[in-house]
């Protein structure tokens, strides 16, 4: 079900984009978790008050960029990427001084947690109430996608509200993300490659790559924490650096065969 959201918001965001290098976590919803959820297990918190203190700044960083992108008048998809990246930016660096201060006895689970761990919860129902009514919505508005993907002009001359569905794609992204980062902490590159792959084999119909890309993110992600948790057993491995060692070498692949579009 993680898999399956990251690899749903991955193809939303590339669509509001309109960028084939967007993913999940580009515009700072991931960095938001991080440090509310950093910030929670510094005071010495854990269990359920990590995952709230992770979806709060979850909501906290999609409002922020949102709010900042949209500023006095509409947002283009340029300045809401810009906004996303700074965000994301400064998140990063108020982790990197979390993690530098605190305390030693806390370091080695902040950073597995900051590194992905499917073991944090073992009742991941709430990703599942969030990717099933995402998952029906982007079926049912997989034309819009296809429109959207075109181009705004063509898309607002076809009858397309362009902003209307530009905010309805940016929530849906953004719950996704959140869901999956509060279920399983910051797993990178299954949203980034996982479009990719299937819009290489299948082509760019969105009616095909949206229930095509959660099936095949659930299954890379289940791959990769089969590996996490056998290759030095009985030690686990994070599973976030597993999916980033096979997604950087794969995604250059996709790069050099010059077949990704947005």
């Amino acid at each position: 079900m993680t898999g399956a959201a990251l690899a749903l918001a991955g193809v939303l965001m590339q669509v509001l984009l309109r960028n084939p290098l967007a993913d999940p976590y580009i515009l700072g919803v991931s960095g938001g978790a991080s440090v509310a959820a950093l910030t929670v297990m510094l005071i010495g918190l854990t269990g359920i008050w990590i995952d709230m203190g992770a979806g709060i700044g979850a909501l906290c960083a999609t409002l922020l960029v949102f709010g900042l992108a949209h500023g006095g008048g509409a947002w283009t998809p340029t300045r809401l990427l810009l906004t996303g990246v700074v965000i994301a930016a400064g998140c990063g660096a108020i982790v990197s001084l979390m993690l530098a201060l605190g305390p030693e006895t806390r370091l080695r689970g902040m950073i597995f947690w900051l590194m992905g761990d499917l073991s944090i919860d073992p009742t991941p129902w709430r990703v599942l109430a969030v990717l099933a009514p995402v998952l029906v919505f982007s079926v049912v508005a997989a034309r819009h996608l296809n429109l959207l993907a075109r181009g705004e002009m063509e898309a607002q001359s076809l009858g397309l509200s362009v902003g209307r569905a530009r905010a309805g794609i940016f929530l849906a992204g953004s719950l996704l993300t959140a869901g999956a980062v509060t279920t399983a902490g910051s797993i990178g590159f299954v949203g980034l490659v996982t479009p990719h792959l299937v819009r290489m084999v299948m082509g760019s119909d969105h009616r095909i790559v949206v229930p095509a890309s959660a099936l095949l993110g659930g299954i890379l992600l289940v791959l990769a924490d089969l590996l996490a948790r056998t290759l030095i057993a009985p030690r686990q491995l994070p599973v976030g650096a597993l999916t980033a060692l096979i997604g950087v070498p794969l995604f250059l692949v996709l790069v050099r065969r010059q077949r990704f579009v947005a």
